[in-house]
């Protein structure tokens, strides 16, 4: 059986304009796709073009729950050479610093949230996932 190949994780959130607006500011996402009112649908590429997700606001289901969620339960991860100046500059644009965590194998993972409440992960491996 041919593997599936991953197309997007979607979020759902109440200010689809301003939340896709700071992730291509402030985490270097590109918008390869939007849609117009009520929805507000963004498509969101990583800087590699590896990854997507969709921000959106569909009246049918709840909006920012994931303010409620432990960051183990659900979050973004995002590669950084630099866990905490990007830290430093994603806190200064709104984020919250949730903790620091430095791992015996070398690897620095640094979570926050961000101004929505969504749990963002930086990541600096030591051995690189892909």
């Amino acid at each position: 059986m041919a593997g599936l190949a991953f197309e997007h994780l979607a979020i759902n959130v109440a200010d689809p304009v301003a939340v896709a607006a700071w992730y291509v500011e402030h985490l270097g996402m590109e918008v390869v796709r939007r849609g117009d009112a009520p929805v507000h649908m963004h498509f969101l590429a990583d800087s590699a073009r590896r990854a997507m997700i969709e921000i959106y606001c569909n009246a049918s289901a709840p909006t920012d729950l994931y303010k409620d969620l432990h960051p183990a339960q659900l979050h973004l991860a995002f590669t950084s050479a630099n866990p905490d100046a990007d830290t430093a500059r994603l806190v200064a644009a709104g984020a919250v610093l949730v903790e620091h965590l430095h791992n015996p194998d070398g690897s620095h993972l640094t979570m926050l949230r961000d101004p929505w409440g969504l749990a963002i992960q930086l990541a600096k491996r030591a051995v690189p996932m892909i």
